[in-house]
C-alpha cells in the first residue's frame, strides 16, 4: 500500500527547490510538521501561505508539483476538524491527480481515512474509450505558417475582441485608416508583454495558439472561425479544460440540470499538472492524459441529435489568480431552434471569463 504521508516528499521538494524559492519547502516542511503535530488550524493556515507563494510569478512549476499535496494535506486537517465534506472534496481534488493513491491507516485518523474512503467511492471510474483529449490534441497541436490576424478593419472583429478592454473598443473605432492601426496594434500587443520591450510576447504566442486550435476544431457552421464561436472564446481565454462532460438532452429536460455531467467521459488523472506543463512549464509530470470522451480535434456537433449539453470543468489550479473559486463549471448548449454549443450566461462562468480576459497567457 502507498504511504501517503511522505507523498513522494524527496522529489517533490528537490524539484521546488530548484524551481521557486527557498520559502517554499520551508513552508511545505512546515506545513509537514504541523500535521503531523496534529495542530490542523496552523496547518491550514501554512498550507494556504505555500499555495499563495507559490502562486506568485515564477514559481508556475513548483504550483503544478504542489497541486496535489496541498489537496491531500487540507483533506487531512479538515477531516480531523470535524469538515467531513470539505475534506471530501480535498480528497476529491487529490484523486482527480493521483487517482491509484491510497491512505495508510497506521499514519492517519479514522476520520480522514473515512473522509478519503468517500471520495474515492463517489467519484466515477475512469473511463478509457481511445478518444482524444483536448489536452492531448492540443499538446500536439502545430501552429500553421505565419500565425496571427491581419491588422485591418476588421481586425477587432476577429478573436482579438475576447480580451480588448472597452476602452481600447472605443480608441480603435475612433482611429483613420492607415498606420495607425498597426501602431495601435504594436501597442496593444506590448501592454501585454510579460517581458515589455522583448520580442518573445509569450501572450501574443499562447493567444495565437489557442485561436488557431479553436479556429481548426471548433467550427459550427460553413464560414464561422472556430475561435468566434462561445466553444472558441472559452477556449481562448481559459485553454484546455480539466475534464469535460457531454450527454444527449431528452425532450422536457431542464437546460439547468447538470446532473451526471461531473465525470463524463473522462479519464482525469494528473491533468492538472500536465497542463501547467502545457503551460510552458518544464516536464516532469506523471500519469495519462485525461480523456474527454466526447470531445477532440476535429469534433463537430452531430445533426442526427441535435440536443446536447456540455460542460467544461476548470479545476482552481487552471482559473484566474484572481478569483477564489474550487472550480468552475462552463455549460454549452445544443438544441434545435435554440442553437449550436451556446454557452449559458451562468455568473460565476461570466466573472471568470472576465476576469480570465486580462491576464497574462502563457505559450
Amino acid at each position: 500500500m502507498r504511504r501517503l504521508g511522505a507523498l513522494a516528499a524527496v522529489s517533490i521538494l528537490l524539484n521546488v527547490c530548484v524551481a521557486a524559492a527557498q520559502t517554499l519547502p520551508e513552508l511545505f516542511q512546515k506545513a509537514k510538521a504541523q500535521v503531523k503535530g496534529e495542530s490542523w488550524q496552523n496547518a491550514l493556515k501554512t498550507l494556504s501561505l505555500l499555495e499563495a507563494e507559490a502562486s506568485k510569478p515564477g514559481n508556475e512549476s513548483a504550483r503544478a508539483q504542489l497541486a496535489a499535496p496541498l489537496a491531500f494535506y487540507r483533506g487531512v486537517c479538515e477531516a480531523n476538524l470535524g469538515n467531513a465534506e470539505k475534506a471530501r472534496m480535498e480528497f476529491a481534488a487529490f484523486l482527480l491527480l493521483q487517482p491509484n493513491a491510497s491512505m495508510d491507516p497506521s499514519m492517519y485518523s479514522k476520520k480522514a481515512i473515512a473522509a478519503f474512503q468517500a471520495s474515492r467511492t463517489n467519484a466515477a471510474p475512469p473511463v478509457d474509450d481511445g478518444g482524444p483529449s483536448v489536452f492531448q490534441a492540443f499538446q500536439e497541436f502545430k501552429l500553421p505558417p505565419n500565425p496571427g490576424e491581419a491588422v485591418n478593419a476588421s481586425w477587432a472583429d476577429g478573436p482579438i475582441r475576447w480580451i480588448m478592454t472597452a476602452e481600447e473598443k472605443r480608441r480603435w473605432a475612433e482611429l483613420m485608416p492607415g498606420s495607425d492601426w498597426q501602431d495601435f496594434a504594436d501597442q496593444f500587443w506590448e501592454a501585454r508583454n510579460p517581458q515589455p520591450g522583448s520580442p518573445d510576447n509569450a501572450f501574443k504566442t499562447a493567444f495565437e495558439r489557442r485561436v488557431a486550435y479553436a479556429d481548426a476544431n471548433f467550427i459550427q457552421a460553413e464560414g464561422t472561425r472556430g475561435s468566434l464561436t462561445d466553444r472558441g472564446m472559452v477556449f481562448v481565454l481559459l485553454g484546455p479544460p480539466s475534464y469535460v462532460g457531454r450527454k444527449p438532452m431528452r425532450s422536457g429536460e431542464d437546460v439547468n440540470d447538470a446532473a451526471g455531467l461531473s465525470r463524463v467521459g473522462s479519464r482525469a488523472e494528473s491533468y492538472l499538472q500536465r497542463a501547467l506543463t502545457l503551460a510552458g512549464e518544464p516536464a516532469g509530470s506523471t500519469g495519462t492524459l485525461a480523456t474527454d470522451a466526447f470531445l477532440g480535434p476535429g469534433t463537430r456537433v452531430m445533426d442526427t441529435d441535435p440536443s446536447w449539453r456540455e460542460v467544461w470543468h476548470y479545476r482552481k489550479e487552471l482559473l484566474p489568480g484572481s478569483l477564489g473559486y474550487q472550480q468552475v463549471d462552463v455549460e454549452f448548449i445544443t438544441r434545435k431552434g435554440y442553437g449550436v454549443a451556446v454557452l449559458q450566461r451562468d455568473p460565476t462562468a461570466l466573472a471568470t471569463l472576465d476576469a480570465a480576459r486580462f491576464r497574462r497567457l502563457s505559450p
